[in-house]
C-alpha cells in the first residue's frame, strides 16, 4: 500500500500528528508479532469454532492446529491435563481452556472490536445467554436426531421452547450483540452451522421462517459477515460427519 502525502501543504503540528500516529500503528503491528497464540481445536467442533471467529474478528494472527481426538497429541494433554478435551487457547505459553473462558480471556487481553459490553448488568445477560445456549439450546437438539416417534416429538418441543426464548431475546436487534456481532452471536454461532445439518438429516426444518423470523434473519446474517462465512466448515462434510456420529449412538 502506497500512501501520498504533500508534505509541503501540511502544517509542522499535522505532520507530528501523522508521525505520533503511524508510530502507534507500527507499535500495535510489533505487539501482535512478538506475541505466541496457538488454538488446538477439530475441524468440527463448534466449540473449537467460537475461538477461530473471535480471533477473526479480532485481528489476531494465530497458529492453528487440529487435534484428532482418537489420538490426542502430548500437547493437548500437557496443556489441558483435566478434561483433556479441545479448545485450548495458548497464549505465549500459558494455556486457557474452555470456549466461554477463552472467548472472554480474548476479549479482555485484546481490546479491539469489543464483544462483552461494559455495562456490568449487560454483561452478566450476556454470559447467562451464552450457557444457556450451551446448557439448554445445544443440548435439546440431539434428542431429536437420537430419539423416534413420540421420544422425538417430546424432544422437539423442549427444543423449541428453547429456541423461542432466543427469539424473543433478539427481537428488534440485528445480532444479540446490537448492531454488531458480539459474545453472544459468538457462543450461539452453531445454530447457524449446525441446525442447518440437524435439518437436513431430519428431513424437517427445526428453524423456519414463520416461527422464528428473528432467528431465521439473525442466522443468514451473522453466516454472511466474511470473517464468520470464510471459516464455516463445508456443509455437506458436517453432514457426513454427523451420520457418523448418529450411527455410533444409535448402534449403542
Amino acid at each position: 500500500m502506497e500512501i501520498f502525502l504533500d508534505l509541503k501543504s501540511m502544517s509542522i503540528y499535522r505532520i507530528e500528528m501523522l508521525s505520533y500516529g503511524l508510530s502507534k500503528i507500527i507499535e500495535w503491528w510489533h505487539n501482535i508479532m512478538a506475541e505466541e497464540v496457538k488454538l488446538f481445536k477439530t475441524w468440527s467442533s463448534p466449540f473449537g469454532l467460537r475461538i477461530v471467529w473471535a480471533l477473526e474478528l479480532k485481528g489476531i494472527l494465530y497458529e492453528s492446529i487440529d487435534e484428532d481426538l482418537t489420538n490426542k497429541s502430548p500437547l493437548l494433554l500437557q496443556y489441558n491435563p483435566v478434561y483433556k478435551k479441545i479448545p485450548v487457547l495458548v497464549h505465549n505459553g500459558r494455556p486457557i481452556v474452555e470456549s466461554l473462558r477463552i472467548l472472554e480471556y480474548i476479549d479482555e487481553t485484546w481490546k479491539q472490536n469489543p464483544l462483552l459490553p461494559e455495562d456490568p448488568h449487560k454483561r452478566a445477560t450476556a454470559r447467562f445467554w451464552a450457557k444457556f445456549g450451551d446448557d439448554k439450546a445445544m443440548s435439546s437438539l440431539w434428542p431429536i436426531l437420537t430419539k423416534q416417534g413420540k421420544e422425538r416429538e417430546e424432544a422437539l418441543v423442549q427444543a423449541t421452547e428453547n429456541l423461542k426464548f432466543l427469539e424473543e431475546e433478539l427481537k428488534g436487534k440485528r445480532f444479540f450483540g446490537g448492531e454488531e456481532i458480539g459474545f453472544v452471536d459468538i457462543a450461539l454461532g452453531w445454530l447457524a452451522n449446525l441446525v442447518l445439518v440437524v435439518e437436513e438429516i431430519l428431513g424437517f426444518k427445526v428453524i423456519d421462517k414463520a416461527g422464528f423470523p428473528f432467528l431465521s434473519e439473525w442466522m443468514l446474517e451473522f453466516s454472511s459477515v466474511p470473517a464468520i462465512k470464510e471459516n464455516l466448515p463445508l456443509h455437506d462434510k458436517m453432514v457426513a460427519r454427523f451420520r457418523t456420529y448418529l450411527a455410533a449412538a444409535l448402534d449403542k
